[in-house]
């Protein structure tokens, strides 16, 4: 009768060791998850402000750098809570292999994103501060991220752009080069002299001190249109300038052509309608059967 006492008295004294341990490894890894989060959380930030200080780094590099590191203090964080249940270090590496071949076939398009965005850090085809159009939209980069990119809009709209949709289509950079030229076309009537209108035209430039004397402006007739002779301006401006030049080019376009004469047509059609003179022998009318019974009664 002792002897099972003991025994009884045992196996609960060991349930309760057994059950104060687990509470005491859940209690640790809930610490250790929080206590992650709130680390990779800090270190990022602390990254991010310390290399946006320094003026010689690049920006672009910044929020990449900072969110691998914040990962890389998550996974670390991972590690060490499944460690606290017994899971061994190879077992834990083999685990993260099968899962990471299992979420690689599950993602592929978010991993995607993130080779892409790999890509746009290496090959650098437009930096922080850019305007570009990519991704079937435009904007100025704000932000080059693990999975997707920042742009903003001209109207302060924020558009969140996939890596993939970047990398895999036509990215174009308006502020790749340090000058740019404007290639402007406008239409003048047929019935208008052209030498009158380049005239015109290359007074315009000229007189604007944004446009660069080299390569000089040039005026050229593009195409016999329509309902137009259609001439192109072709000038060079400092990058900085290509917009507000561009605009501010058609308004004043419009008031000299107004000045001296110079028609911008409107589209428009010439129907010519002809009428065709019938040849075939008149048709001869037979009377009616009403009208012959009319004649013999």
């Amino acid at each position: 009768m002792l002897d099972s006492q003991k025994i009884v008295k045992g196996d609960a004294t060991a349930f309760a060791e057994a059950g104060l341990s687990v509470a005491l490894n859940l209690s640790t890894a809930i610490v250790l998850l929080i206590a992650g989060f709130l680390v990779s959380r800090y270190v990022q930030r602390f990254i991010q402000n310390r290399l946006y200080a320094l003026k010689q780094f690049d920006r672009t590099l910044v929020p990449f750098i900072a969110s691998i590191a914040r990962y890389s203090i998550l996974i670390l964080t991972f590690i060490l809570v499944l460690s606290e249940f017994g899971v061994q270090t190879t077992s834990i590496i083999a685990v993260l292999g099968a899962a990471g071949l299992a979420v690689g076939l599950a993602l592929q398009g978010t991993l995607s994103n993130v080779a892409s965005g790999i890509m746009l850090l290496v090959l650098r085809p437009f930096q922080v501060g850019h305007y570009i159009e990519a991704g079937g939209t435009s904007g100025t980069v704000d932000e080059i991220g693990l999975f997707v990119t920042m742009l903003r809009t001209p109207q302060n709209i924020r558009r969140v752009v996939p890596n993939s949709a970047i990398f895999g289509g036509l990215i174009a950079n308006y502020n790749a080069f340090d000058r740019m030229r404007i290639d402007l076309e406008v239409g003048i009537s047929y019935d208008d002299k052209i030498a009158d209108a380049k005239a015109v035209l290359l007074d315009i430039v000229t007189r604007d001190e944004r446009f660069l004397d080299e390569p000089k402006p040039q005026v050229v007739t593009k195409l016999l249109a329509d309902s137009s002779v259609n001439l192109e301006i072709r000038a060079w401006v400092a990058q900085s300038n290509y917009f507000s030049v561009r605009f501010d080019l058609m308004s004043e376009i419009k008031g000299r052509f107004d000045a001296a004469g110079i028609t911008i047509p409107y589209p428009h059609r010439q129907v010519v309608i002809t009428e065709e003179k019938s040849t075939a022998a008149p048709v001869r009318k037979t009377p009616s059967r009403r009208a012959k019974t009319k004649r013999a009664a």
